[in-house]
């Protein structure tokens, strides 16, 4: 392996699943184990065999399935565990046996009240006892980042005599800072006479949110295996993101020279199951897999992202699975932006009609965080039927409907400056509202509905919804759109808009009046 080359240690289904309520059955583990497999880390720490018989199957089901990375179980430096864990491992392709002991002074005197030679002692037997199951063992000094350097120093040496392959050196409770853990790093690269014979890892929590920034500084100073998880789930604050790693060595080669062998196009899948499985939503901030995190939307990065990507993306969304970054329209977008969305929508406006458009989206983005393509529809819609004069819009709806009553819908519509209002009944609310406009609205009395469809444009007990109206009029057939939290608005609002489209396919230039 190159000396350069990172090895990626993914503890998802370890250290991951310890997060408070995160815990995931047998068939949860596999399904993001495959997933593991196709990011392409190199191992993935299935569990803790010991810890329960459910635990136990996991690590097994896990190793006896995947096939393209290591699968490695942790256990403390106990025969018993170390046993165990061999017994859920051994069908792995490369099984590899993660052992530890703690090794700072608070954890030595108040949790395992031994001496430091007996630790020592401890730790060496329990790699040479995990040495005689396989060759791939690896060794981890619990709360390395409080540990006595000196002290460090000799128990790495000593386990590393004893068959260690690999050394972990832990900041188990996230309290280092990245210039005293790479020091840490560089001293046992120094000081240790057979740290050649193993591969230096890290482990960074994130208490004080520098479990990335620490795990990198550490590559910089000589290790080459990281230990991280998907979406950064761990104990407490969680653990260094794999993500976050893996694509800061990509996107930072000037500074970090180093490569890891995952492909980085699965990132946004990985973290999408991860979520989905655990029920811990990503925060819209977060780096590489948040909603945010290449969405934009002040109108001064917005054109800058349009003329040339780079000017504020520093990776692509390609790179790690996304098919495109992402413009949100709100009150802080510019014309640039606004004027690239409705091209993309299908609309070329002039000048003239543009500027109105813009000023009735940003009197809109005011009232509105989000705008989506649906209200942007609405008003290009609007826009195109002032330029002949004359079109329908809804000004009041108010329908009555209940288990055991008759829906009945009253409407109320402006046309040419002047209101008239309706009511109508319906076997539902929706056609009660239909009946009410065709009695409204005369091109629209012999309106047959051909398609009505509603969907979800967004997430959550208060998504706006889309409605599509497909109508026959006469002998021609027009779709409307329609958008709002309440989905009888939006059907009246798609009724009507398809009427507007009717009239303005009549009555646009060059078709005669």
């Amino acid at each position: 392996m190159s000396e350069n080359r990172i090895v990626i240690f993914d503890t998802t289904l370890r250290d991951g699943e310890q997060s408070p309520g995160c815990s995931m059955n047998v068939e949860e583990k596999l399904r993001i184990a495959r997933q593991l497999e196709r990011l392409k880390v190199d191992v993935i720490e299935a569990g803790f065999p010991i810890a329960s018989p459910g635990d136990f199957i996991g690590v097994k089901t896990v190793a006896d399935t995947i096939k393209e990375c290591q699968v490695a179980g942790l256990c403390r430096a106990k025969d018993t565990d170390i046993d165990r864990a061999w017994e859920a491992l051994q069908g792995a392709v490369d099984p590899r046996i993660h052992t530890f002991i703690a090794t700072s002074p608070i954890h030595m005197q108040h949790k395992l009240r031994m001496e430091p030679d007996e630790v020592i002692e401890a730790a060496v037997a329990a790699v040479k006892r995990a040495k005689s199951h396989t060759s791939n063992v690896e060794w981890s000094a619990e709360d390395a980042g409080r540990t006595e350097p000196d002290f460090l120093c000799r128990i790495v040496e000593a386990v590393i005599a004893a068959g260690a392959t690999t050394v972990n050196i832990p900041d188990t409770v996230g309290y280092t800072l990245p210039h005293e853990y790479g020091e840490r790093i560089r001293t046992l690269c120094e000081r240790v006479p057979n740290i050649h014979k193993a591969i230096i890892s890290v482990h960074c929590h994130n208490d004080l949110g520098l479990a990335v920034a620490n795990s990198l500084s550490a590559v910089i100073n000589g290790a080459r295996q990281v230990e991280c998880t998907i979406n950064g789930l761990g104990e407490r604050a969680g653990n260094a993101s794999l993500e976050e790693v893996v694509m800061a060595l990509r996107t930072r080669k000037d500074i970090l020279p180093y490569s890891c062998g995952v492909d980085t196009t699965e990132i946004m899948r990985s973290s999408k199951l991860v979520s989905s499985v655990t029920g811990f939503p990503v925060q819209p901030n977060k780096a590489i897999v948040g909603a945010n995190a290449f969405a934009h939307e002040s109108g001064i990065h917005q054109d800058g992202v349009l003329k040339k990507a780079d000017t504020y993306e520093i990776m692509t969304p390609a790179s790690v699975g996304l098919s495109t970054n992402r413009m949100v329209l709100g009150k802080h977008s510019g014309r640039h932006a606004f004027k690239e969305r409705l091209k993309s929508l299908g609309h070329d406006l002039d000048n003239e009609q543009l500027k109105r458009a813009f000023e009735r989206f940003k009197e809109l983005a005011d009232k509105k965080h989000e705008l989506f393509d649906e209200d942007l529809e609405v008003l290009v819609d609007e826009e195109m039927y002032r330029h002949f004069g004359a079109y329908y819009k809804l000004t009041r709806l108010h329908v009555a409907s209940g288990t055991r009553d008759t829906p009945v819908a009253v409407v109320q519509v402006e046309y040419n400056g002047e209101e008239s209002m309706h009511s109508a009944w319906g076997k539902g609310s929706v056609e009660s509202v239909f009946n009410a406009l065709r009695k409204l609205i005369p091109e629209a009395a012999e309106a047959e509905v051909l398609l009505y469809q509603v969907r979800a444009v967004t997430e959550g007990i208060d998504a706006q919804g889309e409605v599509t109206v497909r109508l026959r009029l006469g002998e021609s057939i027009v779709q409307g759109q329609g958008a709002d939290t309440d989905i009888i608005i939006a059907s009246a609002h798609a009724f009507i808009n398809a009427l507007n489209k009717a009239a303005y396919q009549r009555h646009k230039p060059g078709k005669g009046v």
